[in-house]
């Protein structure tokens, strides 16, 4: 059985009390909820629309506020969670690690953020965790190409390589993200 009941769900904070507690990266939040109107255009928004229709109405979301898998990706699903009126709740996994484990990545991994689809009567559709595998992939290539073209640099120099062209790709992995959670819940749910 499941520790997020319904009771405990409608405990999670709003996002906007969320964001007004966080200790850091505000101003990163705020950017990726911009950028993600980008992602989330017009056939996204009916998609999503369709969904809560078809009664996929609440999102649990799982992050914190230091991980910027979560700067990107929170902000994202806020979004799309308040174009297709969805209830979207945020639980803090650190201190909520209950819920994390029974969302872990590849059954291992405490990833975040984790985005987890209910419907009307609260039972569990689908969840989806960090980050799109294609960001996943191009992180692994970013990190090659920088570490070819900074040789005998040092790990500071080569992180701050790495994470500036990393950071340049947040937008366009909010649309592969997009495409992913639209994927996940059409495998899931009958929306016709």
């Amino acid at each position: 059985m499941s520790v997020v009941t319904k009771e405990r769900f409608e405990q999670g904070l709003l996002y906007s009390d969320y964001i007004s507690g966080i200790n850091v990266n505000k101003d990163r939040f705020e950017l990726y909820y911009e950028t993600s109107a980008e992602a989330v255009d017009s056939e996204a928004v009916e998609f999503f629309k369709g969904i809560v229709e078809s009664g996929v109405n609440k999102v649990l979301v799982i992050g914190e506020d230091w991980c910027p898998d979560v700067f990107r990706g929170m902000p994202l699903m806020a979004r799309i969670a308040e174009v297709s009126g969805m209830e979207m709740r945020v639980f803090p996994r650190d201190s909520h690690l209950d819920i994390m484990n029974e969302f872990l990545k590849d059954g291992e991994h405490q990833s975040i953020p984790v985005f987890v689809f209910y419907n009307n009567d609260h039972e569990y559709i689908a969840h989806w965790a960090e980050r799109p595998e294609f960001a996943t992939d191009e992180m692994a290539k970013i990190r090659e190409n920088v570490l070819k073209d900074n040789d005998g640099s040092d790990e500071k120099e080569i992180r701050r390589a790495s994470r500036d062209q990393t950071v340049a790709r947040f937008p366009y992995w909010q649309k592969v993200t997009v495409g992913d959670l639209k994927e996940l819940l059409s495998k899931n749910i009958d929306i016709t």
